[in-house]
């Protein structure tokens, strides 16, 4: 009886589990409770309102409309917080209208049009295809920012693939060295390899990759990052050679961004134009220069000799004579780019044009200071475009434009404002070239109504009210920035300064009683064609608060609110405008509406910190005036009027 009670008992025994289902269930248990875990962490963030979208667009209604805006947070994942950069103004409807051609422009601050949007690319094809083809509304929509670079450009254009977008046009390449990820970077890591960037990227774009940057930021004790933005000054601490290895990564991963780039509009069927990336190396010496690695002492107490003699031959115009020393010391160290760049001026001088030019190119590849898209990056292009052909990609070659167009065939100061960034005759050349390629791309039924020619750079001024006012805006600010850093360690600095300030007397010189009457009429007829261009209005408010219509100015400030709502800026320039006006309980509501859009916006707390002193409510001054220096510690006269504040509360304590 025993025995078949044993039996039974046994019988009553689960089966036992193999290693090879206990392992299984080992590695489930140890993948799906993390992802579970990480799940409800992650919605429950979301829920508690945590983060930010990481998309490029966000959807809005503005006047009872649909529309997609800019996400003033899409670059968080590529920019420290003190640095991030702001988005282009513009909206999109959601629903493209039936006789609306919407083309994409990607790109970095060349392509947006820096120093002056308005008069960019862009907005230069924009009036060439409207003129062009009647009855089709062209929208350009100008995704560029400052600063950025191919691994931002990558997620945001494979979100564009899902916004109808008619034509895609690429115009990247000059911020691979310095941009995010970039070999010389002066933000974040530096060249790592593309799985390690597209995995932090990828874990920034989760509620719980952005609690966990944050947390890191809080408490690392580097000061690694910048407090603020502080232009081009930033990187010049990191130098970069042509033969560093980090560099040679730089370029590998711009192939591969680009190739994905290309996928994403391709699986779109949308057709791209491929723009090679021109510079101004005639009038651009290069921005940095390192010796070649292992050079001994006597070499470069011999190659400085050579060098100097060179430059002292090239100075009192003996170009041959200075050839011959410089060649010298190409003999011992050919690395040194501004060795090439001054052979290339002896070379023009003496009308070797190609020659010239080559020595030119090798100066701008060998230069440390990578602001500008090189040889190998341009390559990368070309071959892309190639590899791409008969896939609806298109090669558009800036660079040949630009020769061309320039005199002895070498790209310069007739193009470009300084290294990069074009003038408007350089923009608008750059809209020819797209426009015509573009021409090629529509459909027959908008191809049957064109017109015999391209409007001419004339009238695009007019179509957007370019003045003297806007070129003098716009070159004052390029001679601000032409006074720091490393535009200032160029050994052309001086001559290139001279010229645009003498450029600014010439405009200067050039504003009447008339020409601003002229100046006034030129607004007024731009927008009665266009009355919802933000531009056209941002600019007439700008020329009204010069020539001292406050009013006027206000009113067009008013205008721009109502088109672009979610833009912060609008609101901070009418609190400047009514602080100006008197008006300063206004002025307050309008500094703190831009903080309500944008709470990092340090100049928006330090001028509602100066109406709230003004006011006597000097606790709340204090409290703007430390939320100013904790976005931008540099605000020097944020600090005078907290530190003016205490003083005086502390005497009558």
């Amino acid at each position: 009886m025993r025995k078949k009670d044993s039996a039974r008992s046994e019988s009553r025994q689960p089966p036992a589990i193999s290693k090879a289902r206990l392992w299984s269930f080992r590695i489930v248990a140890m993948l799906v409770v993390p992802v579970f875990f990480m799940a409800v962490v992650e919605i429950a963030l979301r829920l508690a309102g945590y983060g930010h979208p990481a998309s490029f667009f966000l959807r809005t209604r503005i006047d009872g409309k649909e529309f997609f805006v800019p996400n003033d947070k899409f670059t968080a994942r590529f920019f420290p917080a003190s640095i991030g950069r702001p988005p282009p103004e513009l909206r999109m409807a959601v629903e493209k209208p039936a006789d609306t051609y919407r083309i994409f422009l990607f790109g970095e601050s060349a392509a947006l049009g820096d120093p002056e949007p308005s008069q960019g690319v862009g907005r230069q094809l924009e009036v060439l295809l409207n003129a062009r083809y009647p009855g089709t509304h062209f929208e350009v929509v100008c995704t560029a920012m400052t600063a950025i670079n191919s691994h931002t450009i990558l997620p945001l254009a494979r979100e564009c693939a899902r916004h109808h977008g008619d034509l895609w046009i690429i115009y990247m390449g000059n911020n691979e060295i310095i941009g995010p990820f970039g070999a010389g970077t002066a933000f974040g890591p530096r060249a790592r390899a593309m799985p390690v960037i597209r995995a932090s990227l990828l874990m920034k774009e989760t509620r719980i990759g952005q609690f966990i940057e944050r947390t890191a930021e809080r408490f690392s004790r580097k000061a690694s990052a910048p407090k603020s933005w502080g232009s081009m000054k930033m990187f010049t601490e990191h130098q970069v050679p042509l033969d560093d290895p980090a560099r040679q990564r730089v370029y590998q991963n711009f192939e591969k961004n680009l190739e994905d780039i290309l996928q994403a509009g391709s699986q779109n069927s949308v057709p791209i134009i491929l723009s090679t990336v021109a510079d101004n190396i005639k009038d651009c010496a290069p921005f940095g220069s390192m010796h070649k690695a292992g050079l001994g002492e006597n070499q470069k107490s011999a190659w400085e000799k050579s060098f100097d003699d060179g430059k002292t031959l090239e100075s009192t115009g003996k170009y041959t004579d200075a050839l011959g020393a410089y060649s010298n010391a190409t003999a011992i160290d050919a690395q040194f780019a501004e060795l090439e760049f001054r052979i290339g001026r002896c070379e023009l001088a003496l009308t070797n044009f190609p020659e010239a030019q080559r020595h030119f190119q090798l100066a701008r590849d060998l230069d440390t200071l990578e602001f500008r898209a090189d040889s190998r990056i341009n390559q990368a292009i070309k071959d892309a475009a190639a590899r791409h052909s008969g896939k609806n990609v298109y090669l558009a070659d800036a660079v040949e434009a630009a020769s061309k167009a320039s005199p002895d065939g070498i790209a310069g100061n007739e193009l470009f404002y300084e290294h990069v960034h074009w003038n408007f005759a350089g923009n608008y050349l750059l809209a020819r070239a797209f426009a015509e390629q573009a021409a090629a791309l529509l459909p027959d039924s908008i191809r049957k109504r064109a017109t015999a020619e391209w409007a001419s750079m004339q009238v695009c001024e007019k179509r957007l009210a370019v003045t003297d006012w806007d070129r003098y805006r716009a070159l004052e600010a390029i001679a601000h920035r032409m006074s720091e850093v490393p535009f200032t360690a160029q050994m052309d600095h001086l001559e290139k300064l001279k010229a645009v300030e003498n450029e600014l007397q010439q405009l200067q010189s050039r504003i009447t009683p008339e020409t601003t009457a002229a100046a006034r009429k030129t607004y007024e007829d731009a927008l009665a064609a266009a009355p919802d261009d933000h531009f056209l209005h941002e600019n007439f408010a700008v020329f009204l608060e010069a020539t001292g219509n406050l009013n006027g100015a206000l009113k067009e400030t008013e205008h721009v609110r109502e088109l672009l709502p979610q833009l912060p800026m609008p609101w901070f320039y009418s609190g400047l405008l009514l602080v100006k006006l008197n008006r300063t309980s206004e002025a307050a509501d309008c500094f703190s509406h831009a903080i309500a859009l944008r709470p990092d916006f340090a100049k928006a707390h330090s001028n509602l910190g100066v109406v709230l002193a003004n006011q006597g409510r000097l606790d709340q001054a204090l409290a703007e005036f430390r939320a100013a220096l904790q976005l931008d510690p540099n605000d020097k006269s944020a600090q005078k009027d907290m530190e003016t504040i205490e003083a005086e509360q502390k005497s009558t304590h």
